[in-house]
């Protein structure tokens, strides 16, 4: 079989022949009503979200419990990468934060967690594709990377991976770069990508109508965890990712069918700048006489 015919949900064909629509049969959810942040259901509960960053303080008390840590470890005589079980917590409080703000938006969702940075934010591009890569095969529902990279030699591996999680239904949360530069992951349209917006409102979300950056959400000037069980204010599109990440949980916690392109559906009817009105009948002689011009 063909990865694409064993992705998860199965069932999936270059070309539908011999058979007809009764036998693709799909159950699937509605999401949200138009009508803005406030049509997001859900509390997170059952969903499974991998946060790929720093790792996450243990027992923190805005984050509550991780399910699972694992750490992207390099060999430095063969650069070979391998992902291991630790308890080593947060290298430099950066995924502290974007774990707080995923558990203060989704309550009761399943945190997990993959360190790829190291102190003083210090990383690399094979090590946070090793750790992303690890996350998507473990088939989290949602992945949240407020990282990205610059380095043009990992833009093609990045972007395949990012396309296999799309069709495997695990959902990349990925954060644009803060400055104008040219950066992967979150220039692919198979991930959901977000920058900050300076709103005051910490429940309001918007859609961008230029992308690449598809979505705006809190993050300048906010409140979150930090390293010794304390908080700190600060700013950057990485926290307005998880953010967005939490609004992901809640919606698959209500609708646990939808796939990667329904829930961009759904995080766009319900962002706040996005109007939505019932369109009045056309006449059909009034559309084609519309058209000829």
């Amino acid at each position: 079989m063909t990865t694409a015919e064993t992705a998860r949900g199965g069932g999936l064909t270059w070309s539908l022949r011999g058979r007809g629509p009764g036998d693709v049969p799909v159950e699937a959810d509605l999401g949200p009503a138009p009508s803005g942040p406030a049509a997001v259901a859900g509390t997170g509960r059952g969903v499974r979200v991998c946060v790929v960053d720093s790792g996450v303080e243990r027992d923190h008390p805005d984050v509550g419990p991780v399910q699972g840590s694992w750490v992207v470890v390099k060999d430095p005589a063969s650069d070979a990468t391998e992902v291991r079980p630790t308890d080593t917590g947060d290298s430099c409080g950066h995924g502290t934060a974007c774990a707080g703000i995923i558990r203060r938006t989704a309550p009761e969702c399943e945190l997990y967690s993959v360190r790829v940075l190291g102190e003083r934010f210090s990383g690399t591009g094979d090590v946070m594709l090793a750790g992303l890569r690890w996350a998507v095969e473990q088939g989290f529902d949602l992945v949240n990377l407020s990282l990205s990279t610059t380095r043009a030699r990992f833009a093609e591996e990045l972007h395949r991976l990012a396309d296999h999680a799309y069709f495997s239904r695990t959902v990349i949360v990925a954060s644009a770069h803060n400055s104008p530069v040219e950066s992967f992951p979150w220039r692919f349209a198979s991930v959901v990508s977000v920058g900050s917006h300076q709103e005051d409102d910490p429940g309001l979300h918007l859609y961008n109508p230029s992308p690449p950056v598809e979505f705006f959400a809190p993050g300048q000037n906010v409140t979150v965890p930090w390293l010794g069980g304390g908080s700190i204010r600060t700013t950057g599109n990485s926290f307005a990712t998880p953010y967005i990440t939490g609004l992901c949980a809640r919606i698959l916690s209500a609708h646990p069918r939808m796939t990667a392109f329904q829930l961009k559906n759904a995080l766009y009817l319900s962002a706040a700048n996005v109007r939505t009105a019932p369109r009045g009948s056309v006449p059909a002689g009034e559309a084609r006489h519309e058209h000829s011009h």
